[in-house]
């Protein structure tokens, strides 16, 4: 019997063993290689906090992590090429002609939703209606296009269209519908919220394309026109889904990496307090980031398990 046990417990040690260096021996396989993982950096604060959660876990991860500001609609062609590994937050609605097809073609991987509850459309601070009555509906909005004229678009309304670098649906519809405004490309994510804020602040007429989550809703009163949906869906404006894309070549130089980004997943809820750090209290995005990832690892670590159980 003595026997018997004995050589139970030095099978039972062999075995605990082999599951221990089994387990030292996946750990250490990762990073599987030192080459960095370039993350592209968009034109969008929400763009960069979901860039930065991902690439710090990544780093916990043992993985090197480069950031790289890159225009968004280009940087379909850097990761066609490699000379990007991902980009995290893409917005399906906003993606030019080139993107898509790199898509279609291979060249470029979709690898799933993000997990945001995303919206998009022609926003407007509250205080509008008042001097367009009959907002949100597209007929009083386009009976009140005067009311939105400045010295430049006379006698056309002005409409505040996205940054050039993100596309110009908005401005396409206005064209190609002969609407009575006329579109100014923002220059920037943090234009777009300054000029929001000074309409608010001056109460002046203000249309813009706009997005949600973003944490200057959680702020300002505002409004969406309704658009009809004809028109929505022919200028691809309907309810945007988000996703992540990477360089095809990810899964197999990083293969634990790349299953991580596929698991990875993050919220408004997350997204926008942390946004609200960075856009409206001045703070750093990545050392807001940073921090936040060291105070929930319990968010984040089933989807690191899950990524190194599936290499």
């Amino acid at each position: 019997m003595l026997r018997n046990k004995i050589r139970t417990l030095v099978a039972l040690g062999c075995m605990l063993g082999v599951v221990l260096a089994t387990g030292t021996l996946a750990r250490a396989e990762v990073p599987e290689s030192q080459d960095s993982i370039k993350l592209a950096l968009h034109e969008w604060t929400g763009q960069h906090i979901s860039s930065y959660i991902a690439g710090e876990v990544l780093k916990k991860m043992g993985y090197n992590v480069e950031y790289v500001t890159a225009a968004y609609l280009p940087s379909a062609t850097g990761l066609s090429d490699g000379n990007l590994t991902g980009s995290l937050e893409v917005w399906d609605n906003n993606l030019g002609e080139f993107f898509p097809k790199l898509i279609e073609e291979g060249k470029v991987e979709n690898i799933g939703d993000l997990g945001l509850d995303a919206g998009e459309g022609w926003l407007y601070p509250k205080h509008v209606e008042a001097m367009c009555p009959g907002l949100p509906a597209w007929d009083a909005f386009l009976g009140c296009a005067d009311k939105f004229a400045t010295a430049e678009t006379l006698p056309n309304g002005r409409f505040l269209e996205y940054p050039a670098d993100w596309g110009d649906r908005a401005a396409q519809l206005i064209k190609a519908e002969g609407l009575p405004f006329e579109a100014v490309p923002a220059g920037s994510e943090g234009a777009l919220v300054a000029e929001l804020k000074s309409a608010v602040q001056k109460q002046t007429p203000l249309v813009m394309m706009f997005w949600a989550p973003h944490w200057i809703l959680s702020t300002t009163e505002t409004g969406w026109v309704d658009i009809p949906q004809d028109l929505l869906t022919k200028y691809s404006l309907e309810k945007p889904k988000v996703f992540k894309t990477v360089w095809p070549g990810t899964k197999d130089k990083w293969p634990a990496a790349y299953n991580f980004m596929k698991a990875f997943t993050i919220t408004n809820e997350i997204q926008e307090p942390l946004m609200d750090l960075v856009d409206n209290q001045g703070q750093d995005a990545l050392t807001v980031t940073k921090k936040w990832v060291d105070e929930n690892e319990s968010y984040w670590q089933p989807m690191v398990d899950k990524a190194m159980m599936a290499n």
